[in-house]
């Protein structure tokens, strides 16, 4: 009974760890990616945040915890088999840490629900719940990114046509050390941007993007752009509080279900693990979240993040399983639509590694299944 408890608990762990490696930056994605803050300060941004989202879990998402304990898609007596709950747990891990290591931003979410799937297919064949499978978790898992695309097209034409009616304008920026200086963006014969500021200063950059269009005016006496970082940094916030109200509950579930462990004590060290895991393993997934993708300016970062906190919510209160990074980088890919920078190379493959995930998942918690069956 202790070996079991122990390996549930450890499991747990795993997938703590694995899951803030790999999704901690994606609320904060925006703020790197945009310019409006460096690493560092964005990834201690999105720890602070993530803990909040994480202990408002214990009593804002408790449907999620009932609906990653595996009742209704297994038979209840299967939920609660230890054996089954270790191999779930670690084909999750495996397979979200591993994601993490190459720079590939997956769903911990559509990791779960794969190994869910396949340690039940090999534990219980076709006595599985399809119809609960894609009412509860594959339909969100697939509409949710869709819905993002859409509002971030939608929306950030919007906030620009707003920030035009009240007067509010962009000149196109270099960043110069700590200053933005105000630059005219021409092309060169040989392909190339040349930028040419008010100042003495001409510099030659290969690519447009090292530019930046920054808000120009006041509101209340205060500069718009300052304004809108502020905005920005509340709106990041807001999402990685999201991810922890979404992610925490379902990681725990599992060890819940079979009387493992107290669930506030549960999302207590859930909490701590995501946030360690984030510290330590975030940097390759943010590269790619953050420059990867798209381009962005920061008014772009925070129409995105207003897309993105808004649906893991709303998704968190209702207990819908969708996946903080579906959502995200949906409305990522939504925003480089928009603006027409998005790298839709880079789209692809993460759009592959998402197809990818379910089945890796499921055969290696399957796999564990067998194994720890055979050692029991």
């Amino acid at each position: 009974m202790l070996l079991w408890t122990a390996l549930i608990f450890g499991a747990m762990l795993f997938v703590a760890y694995a899951n803030g490696a790999n999704d901690n930056f994606k609320g904060v994605a925006t703020l790197f990616g945009s310019g409006t803050t460096d690493y560092k300060k964005a990834l201690w941004w999105a720890t602070a945040t993530t803990l909040a989202g994480s202990i408002a879990a214990v009593f804002l998402a408790t449907k999620l915890v009932q609906t990653f304990g595996g009742q209704g898609l297994v038979p209840a007596a299967l939920a609660g088999s230890r054996p089954f709950v270790v191999a779930v747990l670690s084909g999750t891990a495996l397979t979200v840490f591993f994601a993490s290591k190459i720079g590939t931003p997956i769903s911990t979410t559509h990791s779960l629900t794969g190994a869910l799937l396949g340690a039940g297919l090999v534990a219980v064949g076709l006595d599985l719940s399809f119809s609960t499978l894609w009412a509860s978790f594959l339909r969100p898992l697939m509409v949710s990114p869709l819905i993002a695309v859409g509002l971030a097209v939608l929306v950030y034409p919007l906030f620009r046509l707003a920030a035009n009616v009240t007067g509010f304008t962009k000149e196109t920026c270099l960043c110069v050390g700590e200053e933005f200086v105000p630059v005219a963006v021409a092309m060169t014969a040989e392909g190339r941007h040349v930028t040419t500021g008010t100042t003495p200063l001409r510099v030659v950059v290969d690519e447009e993007a090292n530019c930046q269009e920054r808000y120009t005016g006041t509101m209340l006496g205060v500069n718009v752009q300052t304004v809108l970082d502020g905005v920005h940094y509340l709106s990041a916030g807001a999402v990685s509080f999201a991810r922890g109200l979404n992610d925490t509950p379902k990681i725990v579930a599992l060890s819940v279900a079979v009387g493992g462990l107290d669930l506030t004590w549960g999302v207590f060290l859930v909490a701590v693990l995501m946030a360690l895991g984030g510290l330590l393993h975030a940097q390759r997934v943010a590269e790619t979240v953050s420059k990867r993708i798209t381009a962005m300016d920061p008014d772009q970062g925070f129409v995105a993040n207003l897309v993105t906190s808004f649906l893991v919510i709303v998704a968190s209160r209702w207990g819908l399983p969708v996946s903080t990074t579906h959502v995200s980088c949906g409305a990522l890919f939504g925003i480089g639509a928009a603006n027409g920078k998005a790298h839709w190379g880079v789209v692809r493959n993460i759009v592959l590694a998402w197809i990818v995930t379910l089945p890796v998942a499921a055969l290696l918690a399957g796999g564990i299944y067998v194994l720890l069956q055979r050692l029991a």
